[in-house]
């Protein structure tokens, strides 16, 4: 997979923060928010598009960068 942040869809929400995340088709990876000042203000929701950075050793796990916001 590329470097950097990559484009998927939450699939599901899991328990202990965690989120389930689609990308590239049929890969599903698990992945939690990222930490930052605004992290308790973030709501993801499931069917929600979001940028993701998978982690070095294992590319099953990630952390959601932003979440990608549909203007209405």
């Amino acid at each position: 997979m590329e470097r950097g942040p990559i484009e998927g869809v939450v699939t599901a929400q899991l328990p202990s923060g965690l989120y389930e995340v689609e990308v590239e088709g049929p890969h599903r990876i698990t992945a939690h928010l990222g930490s930052g000042a605004d992290r308790n203000f973030v709501r993801v929701l499931v069917g929600e598009h979001v940028h993701v950075e998978l982690t070095a050793r294992d590319r099953s796990r990630g952390r959601i960068v932003r979440a990608l916001r549909q203007r209405s």
